[in-house]
């Protein structure tokens, strides 16, 4: 690829971003992309704006920047959380070992790539790109020694900031846990595999069994229910057919009249309505349906059990509890809001299958992948472009059409083959069956990273270069010199990468073109009124993976094709500010996880920094320069130390919670007497089944029952159940997407016609 191209490739990315982000500051201003463009605010503070007209509504203007710009750390950690502040430290993290790597890179190793041979040196536009790259570096140079010590610089300027940015992370998560609001996960445990027994329910079960084990620390438990929207459904549907067989064995009663009022579907005169003047008439007379027999066959092998402290709650879920482990499994519970309630009735002997067969299928979508990304590389390669479609030639030897296909084209097709991922990945990241919604989205994030890298990264390096020129199944130990090889050839294309997924996608973040258009739909098509309430949630299964490769991208091409440098920067740096305003504005954080998503950062930035060491381990193999290569070695060796180091000091403190800690916490709350108040706030914190709901359940005051039973001198406080019913639709996510409201309503009605039709049989 030439210069012209990659000028190509950036004014159209360049003149696209200007574009979308001058839009976005106009369509920010309008009152009717307010649910757009201020969700998280909206739901806050229910405001609206006016209608009316006013000229600076439509100037273009970076007030936005500066707004965003505007806030510390501290006020985000209030307003979005502890993984919103995490995620933005990434983009800190980035921006600053990237600037280090480039001012080295780009005032030390670009020019002895430059001259790395005698040879003349043509107008910058029509040079190749090649030259910019180590391969244009003689064997043998004396002058390597210099990418090697660029390479030290970057790797320990990256473990150190790594180290400050672990040990500040883990201070702030430490402080999360210690000083935010009563949590009630600490006192909650999720038991699954509960032993079925045709002798007692599951809820006797898990009473008698707790009570024997752990007698001193037990309070009380919640039991979980084969409920979902479809349940819903299915159960609404199974009473509404029972009902129906039971009134053809009926006899109609001759005592039956004519009613006065006509059928309101059929327009006759109906024997077989009455018409009730007051609902709750209606409802004074059903008979108590929340005795139902099939409410033993509902329950399932899982249930939330409370415990009296923090720390037993911790021993409980850290320990065995038979000697069969696939019973009585126990793991902390997460946090209300953050429950898969969809999940938690699955057997837990069928998780392994499932994670199996989602691993399988992940396997056999990234082999399936390598059809578009072997396509995009015949795009970049213009003479194997021309050999295999020669009725493109006349086209392509046009110079504006070819810049335009070699340094444009490739990575936007690239790109949108690249959108279907992350909603693969997180219907694979559902099924393996998580317990929450943010072991969802961090199964997702892996699932993502993974397939990025190999086929985003190692994919076209190998079918870019190495197919032709590389045996790829030739033995383990050459794979360095064939990373070393292909690796800089496909540095232009990276570069192009960055520049489309990179900047591109930032404008249409900020622009949140799918949300525009819906917003548009719904409003003038469908004309349904704003939801101040159906606010997003950040998707950190898209953004860390991508954050994550292109720091990968710079790590690897820092030395070999510094070029690339000051477009991550550019990337980074905007990226900061258009994050910052979209997790202020935007997005909403419906839970926390404490900022569990940074060990992926650290242990991705290590790969990359031994990947990166390990191809030029091999470059400089290939360059005839043994003092150099053997360097690498005690650098890659201390990197792997380093990694091991952080592991064992921080790590931990991300897995589970320390005992101190907790024990402290504990008795803290019990010399202030807030202790009772605790156990009282538990009762409904994991309510299935909120007792006030508009649709109540059969078992709707199941959550009140259960307790009663251990505890009956508890309260509930009218606050904490109000909050449990405005947080139900969250606690339901099955199929939360599809048109089932209508059908739950055309079930209710149904119902309800057979339930008069037997009572006026009755009279």
């Amino acid at each position: 690829m030439k210069i012209s191209a990659l000028l190509t490739s950036a004014g159209i990315n360049i003149g696209l971003c200007a574009l979308l982000l001058s839009l976005y500051s106009i369509l920010r201003k309008q009152p009717g992309n307010v649910n757009v463009y201020f969700g998280r605010r909206l739901a806050q503070e229910h405001s609206r704006l006016r209608d009316s007209f006013i000229l600076e509504r439509f100037v273009p203007s970076p007030s936005w920047i500066m707004k965003a710009l505007q806030y510390k750390e501290e006020e985000i950690l209030d307003i979005a959380g502890l993984d919103a502040v995490v995620f933005l430290r990434i983009l800190v993290f980035s921006i600053r070992i990237f600037s280090i790597a480039a001012i080295v890179c780009i005032f030390a190793v670009l020019p002895l790539n430059y001259f790395g041979q005698d040879i003349p040196h043509g107008q910058i536009p029509s040079t190749s790109l090649d030259v910019f790259t180590i391969g244009n570096v003689e064997q043998r140079s004396k002058w390597l020694w210099v990418h090697c010590v660029a390479l030290y610089i970057i790797s320990f300027s990256a473990c150190i900031l790594l180290y400050f940015e672990y040990k500040n992370i883990a201070r702030m998560r430490l402080v999360h846990v210690t000083r935010s609001p009563l949590s009630p996960s600490h006192f909650t445990v999720l038991v699954r595999g509960i032993p079925k027994s045709t002798e007692q329910p599951f809820h006797d079960a898990v009473q008698t069994f707790f009570t024997k084990y752990h007698a001193s620390s037990y309070l009380s438990h919640q039991m979980v229910y084969k409920v979902g929207k479809v349940q819903k459904i299915m159960s609404g549907a199974k009473k509404a057919y029972n009902k129906c067989a039971h009134l053809k064995d009926n006899v109609v009663d001759q005592r039956c009249r004519p009613s006065v009022y006509r059928c309101c579907l059929c327009g006759g005169p109906s024997n077989s309505f009455q018409l009730y003047h007051d609902e709750l008439e209606v409802s004074g007379k059903e008979t108590d349906d929340h005795s139902d027999p099939n409410a033993r066959d509902e329950e399932c092998a899982s249930a939330f059990v409370f415990f009296k402290t923090r720390y037993a709650a911790l021993v409980s879920s850290e320990v065995l509890q038979t000697s069969n482990p696939m019973l009585w499994v126990t793991d902390m519970a997460p946090e209300p809001d953050d429950v898969y309630w969809s999940n938690l009735w699955l057997p837990y002997r069928q998780l392994w299958i499932r994670r199996i067969a989602t691993l399988l299928a992940s396997i056999v979508l990234m082999f399936l992948f390598l059809i578009p990304v072997t396509f995009v590389q015949g795009l970049s390669q213009l003479d194997t472009l021309q050999q295999r479609l020669p009725f493109l030639k006349g086209i392509l030897k046009k110079p504006f059409i070819s810049q335009l296909v070699t340094g444009y084209l490739p990575s936007v097709v690239l790109q949108l083959f690249l959108y279907a991922i992350p909603p693969t990945m997180m219907l694979f990241s559902a099924v393996e069956g998580p317990i929450s919604h943010s072991g969802r989205k961090k199964s997702a994030c892996y699932k993502v990273l993974y397939f990025t890298i190999w086929n985003v990264f190692f994919v076209n390096v190998l079918s870019g270069s190495v197919i032709s020129q590389i045996n790829v199944l030739s033995s383990p130990k050459d794979i360095p010199s064939q990373l070393a090889k292909a690796v800089p050839r496909q540095a232009t294309f990276f570069i192009t990468y960055v520049l489309t997924s990179g900047w591109a996608s930032l404008s249409s973040e900020v622009m949140q073109l799918f949300s525009l258009i819906w917003n548009f739909i719904r409003k003038y098509i469908f004309r349904k009124t704003e939801d101040p309430t159906s606010v997003p949630s950040f998707p950190y299964h898209t953004e860390i993976p991508k954050l994550l490769f292109f720091g990968l991208l710079g790590f690897t091409c820092s030395i070999l094709a510094p070029l690339i440098l000051p477009f991550l920067l550019v990337y980074y740096f905007l990226g900061y500010i258009v994050y910052r305003n979209q997790i202020l504005n935007v997005y909403c954080s419906r839970y926390e996880t404490g900022g569990s998503m940074w060990p992926i950062v650290h242990n991705t930035t290590v790969f990359s920094l031994v990947l990166t060491q390990i191809i030029a381990l091999g470059v400089f193999g290939l360059k005839e320069s043994p003092v150099a290569a053997g360097f690498m070695i005690p650098l890659v060796i201390l990197t792997l130390l380093f990694n091991e180091y952080c592991r064992k000091r921080f790590h931990p403190l991300f897995k589970s919670f320390s005992a101190q800690d907790l024990i402290d916490m504990d008795r803290e709350d019990e010399q202030s007497g807030r202790m009772d108040q605790i156990h009282e706030q538990l009762i409904l914190a994991y309510c299935q089944f909120p007792p006030d709901a508009q649709d109540k359940s059969p078992r709707g005051d199941e959550c009140e029952g259960e307790v009663e039973g251990h505890n009956s001198s508890i309260e509930i406080d009218n606050n904490a159940r109000s909050q449990v019913s405005k947080d139900d639709s969250s606690q339901h996510p099955t199929l939360g997407t599809l048109p089932v409201v209508r059908l739950q309503k055309a079930v209710k009605f149904l119902s309800m016609i057979f339930t008069l039709q037997k009572r006026s049989l009755s009279i």
